[in-house]
């Protein structure tokens, strides 16, 4: 949780979503990155394994300076094994969009049982308009802004929309 609270600050500029790869570092807080960083060492020294190890892993490389996307499509993996969860798996698609190109990230949302999750569809919208298939990014990114609640999220995918 330190690992994620840490970027906080960092997520809204102006009232409007901040993609994670977009974020100010500056805003950071180095502090709350150390302390996550020490419980997740203290957690794998003790034999931790469970999700939210996993989990804080997954954090701890999205705070490293130079994102290892191999290796967080791998935790992903592990961590889906262990959760069955299906929003896992969205997250690892967008791991392996990284690392082996939007294509793949698109192949591993397939059959994802998440039609009413906004994030499921606003993910494809992102994978499709980076494959230049502008029409079905635009009836994603319209799927996604029926779904979403959140006003900043609309306003996003709302601009998505406009660029395409």
């Amino acid at each position: 949780m330190l690992l994620h609270d840490a970027r906080r600050e960092a997520r809204l500029r102006d009232g409007e979503l901040v993609l994670l790869a977009d974020q100010d570092r500056a805003l950071w807080d180095r502090e709350e990155i150390e302390g996550g960083r020490a419980s997740l060492e203290r957690a794998l020294a003790l034999r931790g394994r469970g999700p939210y190890v996993l989990q804080a892993a997954i954090a701890e490389l999205h705070a490293a300076d130079e994102r290892d996307w191999p290796q967080i499509a791998a935790l992903y993996g592990e961590l889906a094994r262990l959760t069955g969860s299906p929003v896992v798996e969205l997250n690892r698609a967008v791991a392996l969009a990284e690392t082996a190109g939007p294509e793949a990230g698109l192949a591993a949302t397939d059959g994802l049982a998440l039609d009413g999750y906004h994030y499921l569809h606003a993910t494809r919208a992102d994978f499709l308009r980076r494959l230049d298939r502008p029409d079905e990014a635009r009836a994603a990114y319209e799927r996604a802004l029926e779904l979403a609640h959140a006003e900043h999220e609309r306003r996003f995918l709302a601009r998505r929309l406009a660029e395409l």
